[in-house]
C-alpha cells in the first residue's frame, strides 16, 4: 500500500513538473483563447476578484502590421490580499497583482499558464506571508479548474 501511495505521489509530482516552467503552472484548454479568457475573467469577478485589464498581444501586434499567434493576458488581484505581501515584502509588489496567461502553442493548442506562488514566495523570501501564499495557489487552482472545466 505504502509503495503504492509513493508511486502514484512520484507520477504526479513528474506530470505537475513537466507542466511547471519557471514557477509557472501550465494548463491546457479544451476551449479557445478566446472562450478560456472570457470564462476566466467571469469566473474571477463571480468570486470578487477584481480583473484589471486584458492584454490582447495579437491585436496589439496586428496594429504594428505584425503577427503572432493569440495570447492574452490577464491581470487580476485583490487588494485586501496583495497588500499583505506588500506589507511582507516591498519589492514583492513587481509581481503584483496577479497575471494570467492564455495563449496558443505552437500546435494551436489552448494553454493557461499562471505563476506559481510557491515560486514567487522563493523569489521574494516571503517567509512571513506563506499561509497567504498557500491559500492564493488554492483559489488559483480552484479557479483553473472552475475556467477550464
Amino acid at each position: 500500500m505504502k509503495i503504492t501511495n509513493f508511486l502514484i505521489l512520484t507520477l504526479f509530482l513528474i506530470s505537475t513538473s513537466a507542466n511547471a516552467t519557471k514557477g509557472m503552472v501550465n494548463l491546457k484548454s479544451k476551449y479557445s483563447v478566446e472562450k478560456t479568457t472570457r470564462d476566466f475573467v467571469n469566473v474571477l469577478k463571480s468570486r470578487g476578484i477584481t480583473v484589471f485589464t486584458v492584454i490582447d498581444h495579437l491585436k496589439n501586434a496586428k496594429s504594428v502590421g505584425l503577427n503572432i499567434r493569440q495570447s492574452k493576458v490577464i491581470i487580476f488581484g485583490n487588494p485586501k490580499i496583495g497588500t499583505k505581501l506588500i506589507q511582507c515584502k516591498s519589492e514583492s509588489a513587481i509581481d503584483l497583482p496577479m497575471k494570467a496567461l492564455i495563449w496558443q502553442n505552437p500546435n494551436f493548442q489552448t494553454i493557461f499558464s499562471y505563476n506559481n506562488m510557491t515560486h514567487i514566495m522563493a523569489r521574494h523570501n516571503l517567509a512571513c506571508s506563506q499561509k497567504v501564499l498557500s491559500k492564493i495557489d488554492e483559489i488559483l487552482d480552484d479557479i483553473a479548474r472552475e475556467t477550464l472545466e
